[in-house]
């Protein structure tokens, strides 16, 4: 296929942070006593801290104020920042393509925690574009954070490339028509070679 230009998630995949994110969900659903165990948080990467706050609160009969849990949620997030760190293999191609093809971000996550991350971590200017799902009318796994990162940086979706860590991420690009590249095999193939080498 012709691509033209490159679309990343955030969270897991530009940056590993996800580690993080949990730690913060922790924290907020014991001062607000839901159950939030950590394999159902990796089952929903993608998924805004507003929609899980609704869904966990559906599915566990609790009248949650989930505006304020998500809210708090970005908060806890926000101060673990400083222990972000990129994902090295992944930025590589970020650098590889930085000036030769537009590339953008579409992150599942708040307009504030995904400027905040990439900010701190100074990538903010190589990417066209930062799309989150504030922006947005749906989230994961509907297709509109892609379709307008793409939009933004001036490329058809049919000649987009797009890197996710998710299920719901994947599912997301390829209902948006783009190639998907799981980034969970990337990682895989990563650690296959370094155990090779050692």
């Amino acid at each position: 296929m012709d691509f033209r230009g490159l679309i990343f998630d955030c969270d897991g995949t530009l940056v590993d942070s996800m580690p993080l994110h949990y730690r913060a969900w922790q924290k907020v659903s014991r001062r607000h006593g839901f159950c939030f165990p950590e394999h159902r948080f990796y089952s929903l990467g993608g998924m805004p801290a507003r929609c899980i706050a609704d869904m966990l609160g559906a599915e566990q009969a609790l009248a949650l104020d989930t505006a304020l849990i998500a809210r708090e949620k970005e908060d806890e997030y926000l101060a673990l920042i400083p222990h972000a760190k990129l994902h090295e293999h992944v930025m590589q191609v970020v650098h590889s393509h930085h000036g030769h093809l537009p590339m953008a971000v579409a992150s599942g996550g708040s307009r504030r925690t995904t400027h905040g991350v990439l900010e701190h971590l100074g990538v903010c200017d190589l990417f066209h574009a930062v799309v989150t799902a504030d922006e947005v009318r749906q989230p994961k796994p509907a297709p509109d954070v892609f379709l307008e990162a793409a939009r933004r940086i001036g490329v058809a979706p049919m000649h987009c490339r797009a890197f996710e860590d998710t299920d719901l991420g994947i599912t997301a690009v390829r209902a948006a028509g783009m190639q998907a590249v799981d980034v969970r095999e990337m990682k895989r193939a990563v650690r296959a070679a370094f155990v090779a080498h050692s």
